[in-house]
Protein backbone atom coordinates (compact mmCIF):
# COMPACT_ATOMS: atom_id res chain seq x y z
CA UNK A 1 0.00 0.00 0.00
CA UNK A 2 1.41 3.36 -0.55
CA UNK A 3 2.42 5.75 2.31
CA UNK A 4 -0.02 8.37 3.39
CA UNK A 5 -0.03 11.98 2.39
CA UNK A 6 1.81 14.09 4.42
CA UNK A 7 -0.37 17.73 5.28
CA UNK A 8 2.01 20.70 4.92
CA UNK A 9 1.07 24.89 5.08
CA UNK A 10 1.73 24.32 0.72
CA UNK A 11 -1.01 21.23 0.69
CA UNK A 12 -0.65 17.35 0.86
CA UNK A 13 2.62 15.87 -0.39
CA UNK A 14 4.01 12.46 -0.67
CA UNK A 15 6.31 11.09 1.83
CA UNK A 16 9.97 12.12 1.14
CA UNK A 17 12.25 11.44 3.83
CA UNK A 18 15.33 14.06 4.07
CA UNK A 19 18.25 12.01 2.76
CA UNK A 20 20.79 13.28 5.17
CA UNK A 21 22.62 15.18 3.82
CA UNK A 22 22.46 19.18 1.46
CA UNK A 23 21.00 18.53 -2.16
CA UNK A 24 22.79 21.03 -4.33
CA UNK A 25 23.87 21.69 -8.29
CA UNK A 26 25.51 18.81 -9.51
CA UNK A 27 23.84 16.23 -7.15
CA UNK A 28 23.90 13.17 -8.92
CA UNK A 29 20.97 11.29 -7.01
CA UNK A 30 18.41 12.01 -10.22
CA UNK A 31 15.88 9.94 -8.31
CA UNK A 32 15.77 12.53 -5.58
CA UNK A 33 16.18 15.68 -7.90
CA UNK A 34 13.13 14.57 -10.01
CA UNK A 35 11.14 14.87 -7.20
CA UNK A 36 12.19 17.84 -5.95
CA UNK A 37 11.58 19.39 -9.49
CA UNK A 38 8.02 18.07 -9.30
CA UNK A 39 7.84 19.55 -5.89
CA UNK A 40 9.05 23.17 -6.95
CA UNK A 41 6.49 23.08 -9.97
CA UNK A 42 3.54 21.58 -7.41
CA UNK A 43 4.24 24.96 -5.53
CA UNK A 44 4.31 27.58 -8.15
CA UNK A 45 8.30 27.93 -8.55
CA UNK A 46 8.63 26.69 -12.32
CA UNK A 47 7.87 26.00 -14.55
CA UNK A 48 11.29 23.72 -14.69
CA UNK A 49 12.11 20.52 -16.64
CA UNK A 50 11.46 17.30 -13.88
CA UNK A 51 14.54 15.47 -15.44
CA UNK A 52 16.47 14.66 -12.66
CA UNK A 53 19.52 17.20 -13.35
CA UNK A 54 19.83 19.89 -10.46
CA UNK A 55 21.46 22.45 -12.83
CA UNK A 56 22.27 26.48 -11.89
CA UNK A 57 20.17 27.16 -15.13
CA UNK A 58 16.81 26.04 -13.42
CA UNK A 59 16.86 23.69 -10.52
CA UNK A 60 19.05 25.83 -8.22
CA UNK A 61 17.13 29.40 -9.16
CA UNK A 62 13.94 27.27 -8.83
CA UNK A 63 15.21 26.79 -5.28
CA UNK A 64 16.03 30.38 -4.60
CA UNK A 65 12.66 31.41 -5.44
CA UNK A 66 10.87 29.12 -3.20
CA UNK A 67 13.45 30.13 -0.29
CA UNK A 68 12.29 33.89 -1.39
CA UNK A 69 8.59 33.35 -1.20
CA UNK A 70 8.20 31.13 1.34
CA UNK A 71 9.43 29.92 5.54
CA UNK A 72 10.42 27.40 6.96
CA UNK A 73 8.73 25.52 9.53
CA UNK A 74 8.60 28.19 12.23
CA UNK A 75 8.17 30.50 9.99
CA UNK A 76 11.51 32.16 9.31
CA UNK A 77 12.96 33.41 6.12
CA UNK A 78 14.79 30.63 4.49
CA UNK A 79 18.29 30.80 3.34
CA UNK A 80 18.22 31.59 -0.52
CA UNK A 81 21.33 29.99 -1.16
CA UNK A 82 20.14 27.36 -3.83
CA UNK A 83 21.04 24.84 -1.44
CA UNK A 84 18.19 21.95 0.49
CA UNK A 85 19.84 21.59 3.72
CA UNK A 86 17.13 20.09 6.31
CA UNK A 87 15.13 23.31 7.33
CA UNK A 88 14.82 24.08 3.46
CA UNK A 89 13.31 20.55 3.18
CA UNK A 90 11.36 21.02 5.71
CA UNK A 91 9.20 23.51 4.44
CA UNK A 92 9.06 21.84 1.09
CA UNK A 93 7.70 18.69 2.17
CA UNK A 94 6.55 18.94 5.63
CA UNK A 95 8.06 19.35 9.20
CA UNK A 96 7.24 15.54 9.28
CA UNK A 97 9.79 14.31 6.83
CA UNK A 98 12.67 15.35 8.41
CA UNK A 99 13.77 13.23 11.87
CA UNK A 100 12.92 15.24 14.54
CA UNK A 101 12.88 13.57 18.09
CA UNK A 102 10.37 15.08 20.91
CA UNK A 103 10.90 13.24 23.82
CA UNK A 104 13.64 12.94 25.77
CA UNK A 105 15.45 9.66 25.52
CA UNK A 106 16.31 8.90 28.90
CA UNK A 107 14.73 9.90 32.46
CA UNK A 108 17.66 11.81 33.03
CA UNK A 109 17.25 14.01 30.13
CA UNK A 110 13.41 14.58 30.87
CA UNK A 111 14.35 15.48 34.83
CA UNK A 112 17.38 18.31 33.05
CA UNK A 113 14.82 19.90 30.76
CA UNK A 114 11.85 19.83 33.65
CA UNK A 115 14.14 21.54 36.25
CA UNK A 116 15.20 24.31 33.44
CA UNK A 117 11.74 24.97 32.63
CA UNK A 118 11.39 26.04 36.25
CA UNK A 119 13.75 28.41 35.77
CA UNK A 120 12.45 30.18 32.33
CA UNK A 121 12.12 33.99 33.75
CA UNK A 122 15.22 34.20 36.11
CA UNK A 123 17.13 37.41 35.68
CA UNK A 124 20.50 39.27 36.82
CA UNK A 125 20.03 42.20 39.58
CA UNK A 126 20.95 44.26 38.80
CA UNK A 127 20.43 43.20 34.71
CA UNK A 128 23.88 43.15 33.44
CA UNK A 129 26.16 42.33 35.79
CA UNK A 130 25.72 38.50 35.73
CA UNK A 131 24.88 38.70 39.59
CA UNK A 132 21.61 38.00 41.67
CA UNK A 133 20.38 35.38 44.03
CA UNK A 134 19.94 32.32 41.09
CA UNK A 135 22.93 33.12 39.37
CA UNK A 136 24.84 33.39 42.62
CA UNK A 137 24.10 29.67 43.18
CA UNK A 138 24.49 28.91 39.63
CA UNK A 139 28.39 30.28 39.73
CA UNK A 140 28.76 28.70 42.95
CA UNK A 141 28.39 25.31 42.30
CA UNK A 142 30.86 25.26 39.79
CA UNK A 143 33.21 27.04 42.05
CA UNK A 144 33.10 30.62 41.16
CA UNK A 145 31.55 33.88 42.41
CA UNK A 146 29.28 36.46 40.69
CA UNK A 147 30.78 38.46 37.86
CA UNK A 148 31.01 35.55 35.23
CA UNK A 149 29.63 34.40 32.03
CA UNK A 150 26.85 31.70 33.12
CA UNK A 151 25.53 29.95 30.84
CA UNK A 152 27.33 26.82 31.75
CA UNK A 153 27.08 26.67 35.06
CA UNK A 154 23.44 27.26 34.22
CA UNK A 155 23.38 24.14 32.01
CA UNK A 156 25.23 22.08 34.73
CA UNK A 157 23.20 23.11 37.51
CA UNK A 158 20.62 21.71 35.66
CA UNK A 159 21.80 18.51 35.32
CA UNK A 160 23.17 18.60 39.06
CA UNK A 161 19.94 19.14 40.03
CA UNK A 162 18.31 16.52 38.01
CA UNK A 163 20.42 13.66 38.55
CA UNK A 164 20.12 14.43 42.68
CA UNK A 165 16.31 14.09 42.32
CA UNK A 166 16.49 10.49 40.28
CA UNK A 167 19.47 9.60 43.04
CA UNK A 168 22.40 9.33 40.32
CA UNK A 169 25.58 11.06 39.25
CA UNK A 170 25.36 13.72 37.24
CA UNK A 171 27.27 13.30 34.03
CA UNK A 172 28.05 16.91 33.20
CA UNK A 173 31.74 18.64 33.03
CA UNK A 174 32.07 20.84 36.04
CA UNK A 175 33.22 23.59 34.63
CA UNK A 176 31.60 27.26 33.37
CA UNK A 177 33.35 27.32 30.27
CA UNK A 178 32.03 26.57 26.73
CA UNK A 179 34.55 25.59 24.96
CA UNK A 180 36.21 23.81 28.29
CA UNK A 181 33.19 21.84 28.67
CA UNK A 182 33.36 20.99 24.45
CA UNK A 183 37.07 19.98 25.00
CA UNK A 184 36.41 18.12 28.64
CA UNK A 185 33.38 16.33 27.16
CA UNK A 186 35.24 14.25 24.84
CA UNK A 187 36.44 12.25 27.46
CA UNK A 188 34.00 12.52 30.01
CA UNK A 189 32.74 9.00 30.49
CA UNK A 190 28.44 9.21 29.76
CA UNK A 191 29.39 12.11 27.23
CA UNK A 192 29.44 12.09 23.73
CA UNK A 193 30.15 14.83 20.86
CA UNK A 194 28.22 15.50 18.06
CA UNK A 195 29.64 18.08 15.40
CA UNK A 196 27.33 20.27 13.52
CA UNK A 197 28.62 18.70 9.89
CA UNK A 198 27.13 14.99 11.45
CA UNK A 199 24.16 16.90 13.07
CA UNK A 200 23.16 18.83 9.56
CA UNK A 201 23.50 15.48 7.83
CA UNK A 202 21.42 13.70 10.49
CA UNK A 203 18.98 15.72 12.56
CA UNK A 204 18.05 12.71 14.54
CA UNK A 205 21.28 12.80 16.62
CA UNK A 206 20.34 15.64 18.21
CA UNK A 207 17.62 14.78 20.92
CA UNK A 208 15.84 16.78 23.97
CA UNK A 209 18.44 17.30 26.74
CA UNK A 210 21.41 17.57 24.55
CA UNK A 211 23.21 21.01 25.25
CA UNK A 212 24.88 23.21 22.21
CA UNK A 213 28.22 24.80 22.10
CA UNK A 214 28.57 27.92 19.98
CA UNK A 215 32.09 29.29 19.51
CA UNK A 216 32.04 33.20 18.93
CA UNK A 217 36.07 33.25 18.73
CA UNK A 218 38.43 34.88 20.93
CA UNK A 219 38.22 32.11 23.82
CA UNK A 220 34.40 32.88 24.17
CA UNK A 221 30.84 30.96 23.45
CA UNK A 222 27.55 30.17 23.80
CA UNK A 223 25.80 26.94 25.38
CA UNK A 224 21.83 25.98 26.49
CA UNK A 225 20.18 23.33 26.10
CA UNK A 226 17.89 21.63 23.33
CA UNK A 227 14.51 20.90 24.70
CA UNK A 228 12.72 19.98 21.18
CA UNK A 229 13.63 19.62 17.88
CA UNK A 230 11.17 20.20 14.46
CA UNK A 231 12.05 20.21 10.98
CA UNK A 232 16.08 21.61 11.42
CA UNK A 233 15.26 24.09 13.84
CA UNK A 234 15.57 23.93 17.81
CA UNK A 235 13.66 24.61 20.77
CA UNK A 236 16.06 25.56 23.80
CA UNK A 237 16.32 27.04 27.38
CA UNK A 238 19.42 28.96 27.53
CA UNK A 239 20.61 31.10 30.44
CA UNK A 240 22.86 34.33 30.49
CA UNK A 241 21.21 35.32 27.33
CA UNK A 242 18.22 37.47 26.15
CA UNK A 243 15.87 37.42 23.78
CA UNK A 244 17.49 37.62 20.98
CA UNK A 245 19.84 34.71 21.71
CA UNK A 246 22.92 36.46 22.30
CA UNK A 247 25.94 35.41 24.86
CA UNK A 248 26.46 37.12 27.73
CA UNK A 249 22.64 38.64 28.15
CA UNK A 250 20.97 39.03 31.25
CA UNK A 251 18.91 35.74 32.11
CA UNK A 252 17.42 32.57 31.67
CA UNK A 253 15.34 32.30 28.22
CA UNK A 254 13.45 30.05 26.37
CA UNK A 255 13.86 29.89 22.28
CA UNK A 256 12.73 28.41 19.28
CA UNK A 257 14.22 28.97 16.31
CA UNK A 258 17.73 28.36 16.62
CA UNK A 259 18.88 26.42 13.12
CA UNK A 260 20.99 23.36 13.73
CA UNK A 261 23.62 24.51 11.36
CA UNK A 262 23.74 27.71 13.43
CA UNK A 263 25.59 25.91 15.85
CA UNK A 264 28.86 26.23 14.58
CA UNK A 265 30.77 24.06 17.01
CA UNK A 266 28.46 21.06 17.73
CA UNK A 267 26.38 19.39 20.48
CA UNK A 268 27.57 17.23 23.52
CA UNK A 269 24.53 14.23 24.08
CA UNK A 270 24.94 12.88 27.80
CA UNK A 271 22.09 10.39 27.50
Amino acid sequence: MPLPLISTPLGTVAPVPYPGRVIKKGDTDASLVKKIEQRLNAVGCGPIKEDGVFDKGQTEQAVKLFQARFTDTDGNPLKIDGEIGQITWGALFGAASVPSPTHAPTPLAKAVIAFATTQIGVLEHPLGSNDGPEVRAYLAAVGLGPGFAWCVAFTYVCYKQAASDLGVASPHVKTAGVLDHWAKAKKQPGASRITTTAAVKNPGLVTPGSLFIIDHGGGFGHSGIVTDIAGGLLETIEGNTNPGGSRNGIGVFQRKSRKINSINKGFIDYS
